[in-house]
């Protein structure tokens, strides 16, 4: 297994080129296979999930091609409405295809999913959204089984504002008969990047980014080309590093109207950050100083961002406190912060984290996503040497992260056994 071994110690200086959002990639597949015609996506971050998604895709019988200048997608061959449990619980993005199926087979029988272990996160909203277009569905011997003679639009509430059961009703309405409103859907640029895209595949949505999105459905969609929004999380992640290791970086292909929660918790922390009109510099000349973050849906501050702002904490100076309100796992890489000398308390959904004045290398393990490159991040920071396993969930969400890192002047090696280290 492959595992990233760090030095600490450097500062970073240079540019920093962010890749396509990952979680709109995800969503955007699946969106393509619902039209007849090639779909073309560009910059498209070719991580482990897209290739897993890519795969998922390919057993229900659409054609997915992958090249350095894109993705190609053509849904006209869709033929399978029951995708592998062995692909399906790879990833949480995987159940979109239960809306995909819905709306072009009119049946699904999809696994619950699978992707990071960082707490409950339940389908029964994507159910419900179901239902409310008139398919029935059951959960029987651990798949969701839905079927529908026709999907025909309703009014439905989003409860918590869920991205994943945002999408999913998505997908179903734009095929479905009559017009369909959802209320409290989750406002993510994500979110306004599949309605984008559909609607240039001849969907009819409109409200994406607000608090009200009516969808009324066509006979067909056809294809197109669309880029990826920029990843708000990997620039993101970037940003933090800066702050949190020090130097001087500039963040490339970015939205900053993506970023403004993390973008202000830094300035707050003492960082200074400068905007440009696709860029973001993050430039830190001292200690940064502690500060209190909660996380919220769009467009507050993002959970996926809290494990790499926890590394950032664990040196500040002062006491920071997290507040994690979106998920009720997702302080597992607390344990291994603290190995390297973190002082940090969990009390259910909060972590109250000490500044120490310098965290010590030391072999850790990643548990998830961003767990794992908040590990990444700390042991840029620490004295000595940082060992971590774990990478291949760090590979699921990051696009050459060692090689952006490098290029930056982190010291970070993936070795893929003890000899190579």
């Amino acid at each position: 297994m492959a595992k990233f071994v760090l030095t600490g110690g450097r500062f970073l200086e240079g540019s920093v080129t962010i890749s396509g959002a990952k979680n709109s990639t995800l969503a955007l597949m699946v969106a393509s296979s619902l039209g007849k015609g090639d779909v073309f996506l560009t910059n498209v971050p070719l991580n482990s999930d897209v290739y897993t998604m890519a795969d998922i895709l390919r057993s229900i019988g659409v054609r997915v091609d992958i090249s350095d200048e894109g993705v190609c997608i053509n849904g006209a061959d869709l033929n399978n409405y029951q995708p592998p449990y062995e692909l399906i619980r790879k990833i949480r993005a995987s159940f979109y295809t239960a809306g995909l199926l819905l709306a072009r087979l009119g049946q699904a029988e999809v696994a619950l999913p699978g992707g990071d272990e960082i707490g409950s996160r339940p389908v029964d909203f994507h159910m419900k959204g179901f239902q409310s277009l008139g398919a029935d569905v059951a959960v029987e011997h651990g798949l969701m089984i839905a079927k529908s003679s026709g999907l025909k639009g309703s009014n439905f509430y989003i409860n918590r504002a869920s991205v994943g059961t945002t999408v999913n009703v998505i997908l179903a309405a734009a095929l479905a008969e009559g017009t369909t409103v959802l209320d409290n859907p989750a406002k993510e640029p994500e979110i306004v990047d599949t309605a984008i895209l559909l609607n240039s595949m001849g969907a009819k949505i409109r409200g994406a980014g607000t608090d009200t999105i009516r969808i009324e459905g066509v006979e067909s969609l056809h294809g197109c080309e669309h880029s990826v929004i920029p990843d708000r999380i990997e620039a993101g992640t970037f940003m933090i590093a800066a702050a949190a290791i020090g130097g001087d970086v500039l963040v490339k292909n970015v939205l900053s109207e993506h970023l403004r929660m993390p973008i202000s918790k830094l300035r707050e922390a003492g960082a200074e950050v400068t905007e440009g009109d696709s860029d973001i510099r993050v430039t830190t000349k001292s200690r940064c100083r502690s500060v209190d973050i909660e996380t919220a849906v769009f467009p507050g501050f993002a959970t996926d961002l809290q494990a790499p702002f926890a590394a950032l904490l664990s040196q500040a100076d002062g006491t920071g406190i997290i507040r994690e309100t979106i998920f009720d796992n997702r302080f597992r890489y607390v344990d291994e912060l603290r190995r390297m000398g973190a002082d940090i308390k969990v009390e259910r959904d909060t972590a109250i984290i000490r500044g120490v004045e310098r965290l010590s290398g030391a072999p850790v393990e990643a548990a998830d996503i961003r767990a794992g490159v908040s590990l990444v991040i700390a042991g840029l920071m620490s004295e000595g040497i940082t060992e971590v396993s774990g990478v291949y969930h760090i590979d699921r969400g990051y696009e050459n992260l060692e090689k952006k890192m490098t290029q930056l002047g982190a010291s970070i090696k993936r070795v893929n056994d003890e000899t190579d280290a």
